[in-house]
C-alpha cells in the first residue's frame, strides 16, 4: 500500500513539474533592443521567463566597440549597458539577484571590484567572478545578470 502511495505522489509530482514548466515556458519572451543597444552577436539580450529576467553578459561598449581607460572604464560601461538591458524589460539594478561576472586578468580584480561596487552602488547581489582566457572584442570584463521582478 505504502509502494502505491509513492507511486501516486511521484506521478503528481511529475504531472505539476511538467504544467509548471510550461506556464513558465508561455512566460519566456525575448525583449527587444533599441539599436544603439543592439547585440554584438547572435543571441538575445534580455529574456524574461515568467518572474525572472536573464541579461546577457555585457561587455564596456559603445557604438559596437570597447571603451578606452581599461578594466575600471570598461566595468563602469558594462553596468551602464546592464541597466539599460534591465530597464528594457521594466526592472532596475536593484531587483538583480545575481551576476556572474568574467575578467581577463584576474589580477585586476580589485580594480574591478571598485568599479562594480561604484555601479552597483547600495544594490549587493549574489555575484561569481571567473578568469577567462579571453572575451569576444577584446574585451577585459563581462557581466551576465539576474534580476527577480514577480509579473503579478
Amino acid at each position: 500500500m505504502a509502494t502505491n502511495k509513492k507511486k501516486t505522489i511521484k506521478k503528481t509530482t511529475k504531472k505539476v513539474a511538467k504544467k509548471t514548466a510550461r506556464k513558465a515556458a508561455k512566460k519566456t519572451t525575448k525583449k527587444p533592443v533599441a539599436k544603439s543597444g543592439a547585440p554584438l552577436g547572435p543571441y538575445t539580450p534580455v529574456v524574461r521567463a515568467g518572474d525572472w529576467v536573464i541579461v546577457s553578459g555585457q561587455l564596456g561598449v559603445v557604438d559596437g566597440k570597447i571603451v578606452k581607460g581599461g578594466v575600471a572604464a570598461q566595468t563602469a560601461q558594462a553596468i551602464v549597458n546592464l541597466k539599460s538591458q534591465l530597464a528594457s524589460a521594466g526592472v532596475t539594478i536593484n531587483d538583480v539577484k545575481k551576476t556572474l561576472c568574467f575578467l581577463t586578468d584576474m589580477d585586476t580584480f580589485g580594480t574591478f571590484n571598485t568599479a562594480y561596487v561604484e555601479g552597483f552602488m547600495t544594490s549587493r547581489p549574489a555575484r561569481s567572478t571567473i578568469g577567462v582566457a579571453s572575451l569576444p572584442f577584446g574585451g577585459a570584463v563581462e557581466i551576465e545578470a539576474w534580476a527577480f521582478k514577480p509579473l503579478r
